[in-house]
């Protein structure tokens, strides 16, 4: 099952962002197989970065919510919001 991951930034915490990205990036590199898309989502000036999005393939819910609570930005309280939703592609096929 593909999962959405949209998360939303805590304001005034791109330094969070910033110092926890290289362990963000290894963190996702161990699901490299599971990974369907991946990205920061953008400010208005399309270059800040306020948020997540990602597209992942797990076999539950609980593996889904085990990867979002241990992901780097996560841990250290980066997000506002996260936002698990099972999601089925439609189209390329």
């Amino acid at each position: 099952m593909k999962f959405i991951f949209s998360c939303v930034d805590k304001k005034d915490h791109a330094h969070v962002r910033a110092e926890n990205r290289p362990a963000h990036l290894e963190y996702l590199n161990q699901f490299i197989d599971h990974i369907v898309v991946a990205g920061p989502t953008l400010g208005a000036d399309y270059e800040s970065m306020t948020g997540s999005l990602l597209i992942l393939e797990f076999d539950d819910d609980t593996a889904a919510q085990e990867f979002a609570l241990n992901d780097p930005y996560n841990k250290a309280g980066l997000f506002e919001q996260v936002t698990i939703t099972p999601w089925k592609q439609a189209l390329p096929k």
